[in-house]
C-alpha cells in the first residue's frame, strides 16, 4: 500500500473488508485513487496547513500542555496537540482539553515526568499527565501501532513519503472522526490533515473515518461521542451516519456503565445540554438511556422545532447558559434536574410551590426562609409550560405541607430512576422500544442528590452548610460537585426557567 492512499482528491472509491485470522478479525481499509501521484503527495488535498491562516497564538495553549509538550521535547521527543483541541481551535472555541501524542512510549511519557504521571487503559492506554490541578492526556504513536496488528508497516522502498508522515498518518485512520484527526505541531505552527478534517469542519459535518456501520460496530461509544460533538459544534451528520446513529442506537445499552455515565456527562454537564437532549431524542438514543425523560418528549408529541414550551429542554438550555467546555460541572446538576422536572411531569405544582422548593434546595433545608422569601416574589410565571398550574394563595403552613410533599414525590422519582423495574416499566410505554433495564447512574451520586432532597422534605437544615451569599460560581468547586456551588445553580437553572428575566443581572457572576 503506497502512503498517498492518505489523499483526498476529489474522485476515489474506498471500502472496508474483514479478513479472519484464527480467532480475531483484522479490518483492512483499502482506497484507490484517481488523482495527482507521488508528486501530489503535500498537495490541497492532504494538507499541512500553517496555524497561522487559522489565527492560533501560545496563549491559546494552557500553560499545563505547554509544561507537558516543553519537557518531552527537550527529552528528544516529537510532540504533537490531537484530536478535538485542534478542531476546537480551528474553530475559535474554547476546547474541553488540551491532548498530546508523542513518539515517546508511555513508559519514556511516565519516567520523564516521575510521580506526577500514570497510565491508565488496558485497550487504548495513555498517560495522565497531573499538572497544577488539571490531567494533561498524553498518548504514544508507539501504543497505536501495537494496538493494530493489521496496521501497514512503513517502508521507504515501497511508501513514498517520509516516515514522519506515514506515523502521523496511521495514527489518524485509527481515529473515530475526520475532525477529530488533526495533528498540530506548536513548535513549526503546522497543522496535519490526513483526512480532509478542515473541509468537514467547512461543512459542518460530523463524518467517520472508516464506514459510519462499521465504526459504530467496532466501538458504539462512538455512536455517543458523535451526538455529543453534533450537538457541541452545531454540526450535522453525512446521510450515511445518521442512517446508523439510527439504526445502531440500541447497541449503547451495552457499554459500560462508567463509559455511558462520562459520555452523559460530557453531554449535560459541558454547555450543550438541550441540542445533546434534543440529537438523543431524534435519533432514538435517549429512550434507551433516560426512559423517564425519552416517555416525557413521547408524551408531548415533541418536535424538533420546539419554541419554548418543552420545559425539560428550557431547563437544560438554562444549563447551558452557565456551563462550557471549560467550566462543566458534577453530574448531581443534572441528576438533580432530571428527577425535578420528572416530579413537575407527574404531578403538576403551583409556581410558588416550585420556587419555595428551589429556595429551601438552595438554603439546605431552611424552610421558614424559603416560606418568607417565596412569597415576597411578585413576578408573573412563565405560563406557557403545562408542569405549572394556576397560581393560588397559600397559608404558611400549607405552603410549606406542599413544598414536603414534592420532595417526597421528587425523591420516589430518583428512586424509580435508578431501578431496573421501574427503568423496564418506562420503557415499555415508549412505542416500538425494545425491552431494558439499564441504569448508570452510580450509587454515590444517587445518594448525593438523595441528600440535597432530605433536607427539604424533612425541614431539617444540613449541618454545617451555609449558602453561598455572593451569587457568584466557583467552576472549579461546581465540577467538584461542592454542595453549595450544587445547590446554588439548581436554583438559579430553575428560578430562570420560572421567572426568565429574574436573575439576568446575575449571569455574569463567576469566579
Amino acid at each position: 500500500m503506497r502512503c498517498t492512499a492518505g489523499h483526498r482528491p476529489r474522485r476515489r472509491t474506498a471500502g472496508i473488508c474483514r479478513a479472519s485470522a484464527g480467532s480475531e478479525a483484522t479490518y483492512v481499509v483499502y482506497v484507490y485513487v484517481r488523482g495527482p501521484g507521488a508528486e501530489g503527495f503535500e498537495g490541497p488535498e492532504w494538507k499541512k496547513v500553517s496555524a497561522k491562516r487559522f489565527g492560533f497564538k501560545e496563549s491559546m495553549i494552557p500553560a499545563e500542555a505547554w509544561n507537558v509538550l516543553h519537557r518531552l521535547r527537550s527529552r528528544g521527543y516529537d510532540v504533537y496537540l490531537v484530536g478535538g483541541c485542534v478542531r476546537d481551535l480551528i474553530m475559535k472555541k474554547t476546547p474541553k482539553d488540551f491532548d498530546i501524542i508523542t513518539t515517546a512510549d508511555l513508559r519514556q511519557v511516565k519516567d520523564t515526568f516521575s510521580g506526577s504521571a500514570v497510565i491508565v487503559g488496558r485497550r487504548f492506554p495513555i498517560c495522565h499527565v497531573h499538572e497544577n490541578n488539571s490531567i494533561v492526556e498524553v498518548s504514544s504513536f508507539n501504543t497505536c501501532a501495537r494496538g493494530s496488528s493489521g496496521s501497514p508497516i512503513y517502508n521507504s522502498k515501497s511508501q513514498n513519503c517520509s516516515k514522519n508522515d506515514f506515523v502521523r498518518w496511521r495514527n489518524c485512520q485509527g481515529r473515530d472522526f475526520t475532525i477529530n484527526g488533526l495533528m498540530f505541531n506548536p513548535y513549526s505552527e503546522k497543522i496535519y490533515d490526513y483526512l480532509g478534517g478542515i473541509d468537514d469542519i467547512k461543512k459542518a459535518k460530523v463524518r467517520t473515518v472508516i464506514p459510519a456501520g462499521t465504526s459504530f460496530q467496532e466501538d458504539c461509544a462512538r455512536i455517543l461521542r458523535a451526538i455529543r460533538i453534533a450537538a457541541r459544534l452545531g454540526f450535522s451528520f453525512p446521510k450515511e451516519t445518521a442512517y446508523y446513529v439510527r439504526t445502531l442506537a440500541c447497541s449503547v445499552a451495552r457499554l459500560d456503565k462508567g463509559r455511558i455515565l462520562m459520555e452523559m456527562n460530557y453531554m449535560l454537564a459541558y454547555g450543550s445540554a438541550e441540542a445533546s437532549l434534543r440529537l438523543l431524542w431524534r435519533f432514538g438514543v435517549l429512550e434507551h438511556l433516560l426512559p423517564f425523560q425519552a416517555a416525557y418528549f413521547a408524551s408531548t408529541r415533541f418536535k424538533r422545532k420546539d419554541k419554548g414550551t418543552n420545559m425539560l429542554l428550557v431547563l437544560f438550555s438554562k444549563v447551558d447558559n452557565f456551563l462550557a467546555p471549560n467550566r462543566p460541572c458534577h453530574n448531581s446538576l443534572w441528576i438533580s434536574l432530571l428527577a425535578f422536572h420528572e416530579t413537575l411531569a407527574r404531578q403538576p405544582c403551583d409556581p410558588l410551590v416550585v420556587a419555595t422548593f428551589a429556595l429551601a434546595f438552595y438554603l439546605g433545608g431552611d424552610m421558614s426562609l424559603a416560606v418568607d422569601i417565596g412569597k415576597s416574589i411578585n413576578r408573573q410565571h412563565d405560563t406557557s409550560f403545562r408542569e405549572l398550574l394556576e397560581p393560588k394563595v397559600w397559608a404558611d403552613k400549607h405552603l410549606v405541607d406542599e413544598v414536603q410533599s414534592f420532595a417526597a414525590l421528587m425523591k420516589r422519582v430518583l428512586t424509580e430512576m435508578t431501578d431496573e423495574y421501574f427503568v423496564a416499566k418506562a420503557m415499555a410505554k415508549i412505542p416500538q422500544a425494545p425491552s431494558s433495564d439499564l441504569v448508570f447512574i452510580p450509587l454515590q451520586a444517587y445518594l448525593k442528590v438523595v441528600k440535597f432532597i432530605e433536607c427539604v422534605q424533612y425541614g431539617k437544615k444540613e449541618r454545617g452548610y451555609e449558602p453561598k451569599s455572593d451569587g457568584k460560581i466557583n467552576y472549579h468547586n461546581l465540577s467538584y460537585g461542592t454542595h453549595a456551588e450544587i445547590r446554588n445553580l439548581f436554583t438559579l437553572v430553575v428560578f430562570d426557567t420560572l421567572y426568565p428575566t429574574d436573575m439576568e443581572d446575575q449571569h455574569d457572576g463567576s469566579s
